[in-house]
């Protein structure tokens, strides 16, 4: 496992989970509800930074592995489940949205893992539809976090509605991914 830059930012996202989850456990006399909203949507916040920014220092400093590959999705799977699990437990996000989307992330993860077995990964690569729940769920996951109006405009809101449309992409993208996969299913099956 190779230590450098990128796979510290990681390492450093995975590490800020607890402390994100935590936050919401600390007694309210300790920090107030809008305080504990606020930390966690800049905690979250930041994850997606890094997470954007290791993958950037990788590819510039030459320093991309195959580890720092495998464990940057994984953290991000693993903010993004504890984020989503918070905000049910919250009554901000409700549960069949989080299953869905959680449930997709397996799907798809063990899905890769397969056909990265059988010498067919790029068949499962990161699609445009892919791309666009990404971007869908690292807005809303914000917004439902700090569940507060901002400059008049009703972020919680926007965030639920953005929720669910990332909800619809999650369905849409594992669609079209297996969608992808089932002539090669099919074909190992008949073998």
């Amino acid at each position: 496992m190779p230590f450098n830059i990128p796979n510290t930012l990681t390492w450093a996202r995975i590490a800020l989970i607890p402390i994100f989850v935590g936050v919401f456990y600390l007694p309210d006399a300790w920090l107030s509800v809008p305080h504990k909203n606020l930390i966690a949507t800049t905690l979250f916040a930041a994850a997606a930074i890094t997470d954007w920014f290791d993958g950037y220092l990788a590819r510039a400093l030459g320093q991309t592995s195959a580890f720092g590959a495998f464990l940057d999705p994984v953290a991000d799977k693993l903010m993004v489940a504890a984020a989503l699990i918070l905000l049910v437990q919250l009554a901000r996000v409700d549960a069949i949205i989080a299953v869905i989307i959680i449930g997709r992330e397996i799907t798809i993860s063990a899905l890769r893992e397969w056909m990265a077995r059988v010498g067919k990964s790029a068949s499962v690569a990161v699609a445009y539809v892919g791309k666009l729940k990404t971007a869908a769920q690292m807005v809303a996951i914000p917004l439902l976090l700090y569940n507060a109006p901002l400059l008049s405009i009703d972020l919680t809101k926007l965030g639920s509605v953005l929720i669910y449309v990332a909800a619809a992409l999650t369905l849409w993208s594992m669609g079209y991914y297996l969608h992808r996969a089932i002539p090669l299913l099919m074909a190992d099956h008949k073998s």
